[in-house]
């Protein structure tokens, strides 16, 4: 099944969501001392939340399908998902234990993030019921995934093969789970940090190996490279006064994905275009502090 290519776009995000608390620094604090913010926000995040929220802002109807649980904690992360138009579909209804939070410093001259975060190692998330996953799909037109919950992570990209939606994969690490994923994605857009183990060749070589069709690596603000079916190339990355970093790479693909699912037959063309203007949005969001402040512009 092609993409629709008029209405409003319909997105599954699998994967991770977290609840950030994100802090502006002069300089990250040395051992045993303490600094004072200049700033600070209080957000939910996370890969597959951060595009979730990306996609919606664009014109986008977004599904998140991730673990958030009964805690208080995670009754504000569904708050804010839900101020920013997100759906939830919660594989931790019920459950009271904290979600993951994640500790960010950004500091104020580079821009650049120091974070630690559990992530999803305390979160083991089982797939939904094969209905109701089923249900998920009937309802969108593209599924991104970010590597995060590999049991529902896979679950959703066989199904999503079978439904012959598109499927993109941010893949900002390797994870385990990453190698039985791939064979089931259409799209990979992964960081420099995504390091297979024991890979003899480039990433986009090992990815379109192991059955990406359409394939890029990004370095920062260094040009993104892409190889595909009918061709290879680069997309520059547009040069700008830096202020923060995070989630840059989340707003990245959530402007992918949405760009994507407008798209039926993609060709190295589309690609190209659409990683540029992916690109360009996710740079312009690395202007102002957070991940959402760009959208007060865009």
């Amino acid at each position: 099944m092609e993409p629709r290519t008029e209405g409003r776009p319909r997105g599954l995000f699998v994967g991770l969501c977290t609840l950030d608390v994100v802090q502006l620094v002069d300089r990250v604090p040395a051992p045993d001392e303490k600094v004072t913010a200049l700033d600070q926000l209080v957000t939910a995040g996370g890969p597959a939340a951060n595009a979730a929220v990306t996609f919606t802002h664009l014109g986008g109807a977004a599904q998140l399908l991730t673990g958030v649980g009964s805690h208080p904690l995670g009754e504000m992360v569904r708050a804010d998902l839900d101020r920013a138009g997100v759906t939830v579909t919660d594989l931790a209804a019920g459950r009271d234990e904290p979600p993951a939070v994640s500790s960010v410093l950004v500091t104020a001259d580079t821009g650049e993030r120091a974070v630690a975060s559990t992530n999803a190692r305390a979160h083991r998330l089982a797939p939904p019921a094969p209905p109701d996953l089923d249900t998920l799909l009937a309802a969108c037109d593209i599924v991104q995934f970010d590597g995060h919950h590999p049991a529902p992570a896979l679950a959703a990209a066989r199904a999503a093969r079978a439904a012959g939606r598109r499927t993109v994969l941010d893949g900002g690490s390797w994870k385990p789970g990453t190698e039985d994923l791939l064979p089931y994605i259409d799209v990979a857009v992964c960081s420099a940090a995504f390091r297979p183990p024991g890979a003899t060749s480039d990433t986009l070589r090992f990815l379109r190996d192991h059955g990406v069709t359409w394939a890029a690596v990004s370095h920062g603000p260094r040009p993104l490279v892409w190889a595909g079916p009918d061709g290879a190339g680069t997309v520059e990355v547009p040069e700008v006064p830096v202020v923060d970093t995070l989630g840059a790479g989340d707003v990245l693909h959530g402007a992918l994905t949405h760009a994507l699912a407008r798209t039926a037959a993609l060709t190295g063309t589309d690609f190209a275009d659409a990683l540029r203007t992916a690109a360009t949005l996710a740079a312009h969001s690395c202007t102002s502090f957070g991940t959402r402040a760009w959208m007060r512009e865009v």
